[in-house]
């Protein structure tokens, strides 16, 4: 066919092609963010993403005239077996040049499944849906946020055309945080702060790992039962937190408590993508002192909320989206006066999440971008 061959990444070489790709494919893309290729490799490197733990992936090349054309990635978690059913299996990371080679690539991708004793295949994850879940198929023509992909809007039909079917779809969404909170939310807030058994905090830095815990105790409990959730371990967390850490700042992460006991949290990232776009991928030679200049004391247009959860016994309660409000309110306030921000992304939220939903929409917010994982049975 056309003189396409599909073949799996061997040598380091490849592993540069695979990562390199994107930015041949995409750099006629005005919305695509070249993301910090160090980050892509240890993505995907065993050893240093602490995902390979309990999963492995394949990762393979399309290759037409000895040129490389196309990518994609294969992966079993043993995590997503145990929380999603046996049989799962899932694929990730496609470029394509052209429909001929997305196809092919999807075909190889699932056979490698198959071959793991794989009853169905689900996608795009890269690799996992912590990292960048979902084929963006709404909101091409502005760039994505930080943790968040993009990807042209041809791959749609693409892999529909392959057989794949919509499982599920991923929203975020877009406020304007310069305008003051509708009157009925600031009602809402200003009631919560005459109740003496509210606290909305900032978190401690200082206190970094054990403000983790308390946050991820929360986000375990509150996204327990959400489609797709798959727990992290704790390696992951130290990953993470190694990684986030340099872009947490107090006042963008508040812990609610009631009573002095934490059950709520809303976490808050400056749009690092503003900060990394014209790095080009690399931070040498004078990246990371940009990049370190710019974290110093960020000036960005946007905010992502990638993480907010109240504890499952008081969901759908009037107290929880209090809380959320006032949350919401806090680091509004905050983020326009310290950072200069005018936009903010709530996101992603599954499409049946109708608390979070219900919430986005009553402080006037509106849907930017959707993201679609689709299945296949094999």
């Amino acid at each position: 066919m056309d003189n396409l061959k599909i073949r799996p990444v061997v040598t380091r070489a490849d592993r540069n092609a695979f990562v390199d790709l994107a930015f041949r494919l995409n750099a006629g893309d005005p919305n695509w963010v070249p993301p910090l290729k160090a980050e892509v490799h240890a993505l995907l490197t065993p050893g240093d993403n602490p995902w390979f733990e309990h999963a492995a992936a394949a990762l393979f090349l399309a290759e037409r005239d000895g040129r490389v054309v196309g990518r994609i990635s294969a992966q079993v978690d043993q995590l997503v077996l145990q929380h999603m059913g046996d049989g799962t299996g899932q694929w990730g990371m496609l470029e394509a040049e052209d429909e001929a080679v997305a196809a092919s690539l999807l075909a190889k991708a699932e056979a490698w499944l198959r071959d793991q004793g794989m009853t169905h295949s689900l996608g795009p994850f890269s690799l996992s849906i912590w990292d960048e879940p979902g084929l963006l198929i709404q909101g091409h023509d502005h760039p994505p946020t930080v943790m968040m992909g993009h990807n042209s809007a041809a791959y749609e039909a693409w892999v529909e055309r392959t057989g794949y079917k919509s499982v599920k779809d991923l929203f975020t969404y877009d406020l304007d945080i310069t305008q003051q909170m509708p009157p009925i939310v600031q009602r809402i807030v200003q009631s919560g702060e005459r109740n003496p058994r509210i606290r909305i905090r900032k978190v401690d830095k200082s206190k970094f790992d054990a403000e983790a815990a308390i946050i991820l105790n929360i986000l375990n409990d509150a996204w327990g039962d959400n489609w797709g959730f798959i727990p992290l371990t704790d390696s992951e967390i130290a990953y993470g937190g190694k990684k986030l850490k340099p872009i947490v700042y107090e006042d963008l992460i508040r812990i609610a408590e009631v009573d002095g006991r934490p059950v709520a949290f809303m976490m808050t990232l400056p749009n690092l993508n503003e900060f990394i776009t014209d790095l080009n991928g690399s931070l040498y030679p004078f990246g990371w002192a940009k990049l370190l200049w710019r974290l110093r004391k960020p000036k960005v247009r946007t905010m992502r909320v990638p993480l907010m959860g109240v504890l499952r016994e008081l969901q759908n309660s009037r107290l929880a989206s209090q809380l959320a409000f006032m949350m919401i309110e806090y680091i509004r306030r905050d983020a326009v006066a310290d950072y200069g921000a005018t936009r903010g992304e709530i996101g992603w939220v599954l499409e049946d999440n109708g608390g979070m939903r219900a919430i986005a929409e009553t402080i006037e917010s509106r849907i930017n971008k959707i993201y679609r994982i689709y299945e296949k049975t094999l």
